[in-house]
Formats: structure tokens, C-alpha cells, sequence
């Protein structure tokens, strides 16, 4: 797999792969570890990422379905931004998000709000994602 530019099949077969390494006991790597985490907080994906059909499968906004896969990614982008506070400011926010709601489960959800508005802003003007926005709107959150 690419690293910096996987495909969407690479992409959900590390999810597939880790959760199914979860629940065999297999040893996984730092990453598979944290994917398997995000995966646990989300038992509605346990048999999404199960099923046979989990690579090729299609998740519409029109039906009325999220995507498990693109909002496991929102939160694993969320991680390695956190990991180091890129941008400057949102590890602080987070922490304090998760003082707030007292888990970070729901502090995750609220900054993968706020990433999910500034990248679609973003793609809709045509220019890079704004930053200070990005932090500004986890803070309002607060």
C-alpha cells in the first residue's frame, strides 16, 4: 500500500484487516491498534466491515448511508493530526473537548465535523483547507 497515496481499495482492506486481526487476537502494528480502537467505537460497522461485499460496496449520502470507511479515516486523520498538533492548537482543543463530554469518542466527533466542513468548503472554492478555521471551529465546540 501506498502511504501517502493508497487507493480506496487499500484503504478498506486496512480497516478489514485490522478489525479482523481485533478479533482473532493477531498481533497488529501501532496503526492497526488505533484503527482497531476507532472501529470497536462503532459497533454499527462491525458486520459492515464482516461482510463479503465490504471491499466494493457503495455508501451514498442519496440513500441515506455513511460511508464507514471514509468516517474511520476522518477519525485516523484526526489521530495523526493530534499526534502532532498539526495544525498548531488542535491537540489543545481536543483535550479540552474531551473534558467536556468526558470521553473521546464524542471529542472525535466534533472535531470530524469541523474537518469535514473546512475540506468540503475547500473542495467547493477550490483552494487548500483553511487551518485557522479548521481550529477556530473546534473551539467553538468547546
Amino acid at each position: 500500500m501506498s502511504l501517502f497515496n493508497p487507493t480506496r481499495d487499500q484503504v478498506r482492506a486496512f480497516f478489514i484487516d485490522a478489525w479482523k486481526k481485533e478479533r482473532e487476537g493477531v498481533p497488529q502494528t501501532p496503526l492497526e491498534m488505533q484503527a482497531s480502537t476507532f472501529v470497536k467505537w462503532h459497533p454499527e460497522y462491525h458486520a459492515l466491515l464482516e461482510a463479503p461485499d465490504a471491499l466494493t460496496r457503495e455508501w451514498t449520502p442519496a440513500d441515506g448511508e455513511t460511508n464507514p470507511f471514509l468516517h474511520l479515516s476522518m477519525h485516523l486523520a484526526i489521530y495523526e493530526q493530534l499526534q502532532i498538533d498539526q495544525p498548531p492548537g488542535l491537540r489543545d482543543a481536543f483535550t479540552k473537548l474531551c473534558d467536556k463530554h468526558g470521553n473521546q469518542h464524542d471529542a472525535f466527533h466534533d472535531v470530524l465535523d469541523c474537518l469535514g466542513e473546512v475540506m468540503w468548503k475547500a473542495q467547493r472554492e477550490g483552494l487548500p483547507p483553511d487551518s485557522a478555521a479548521y481550529v477556530e471551529c473546534v473551539r467553538m465546540k468547546l
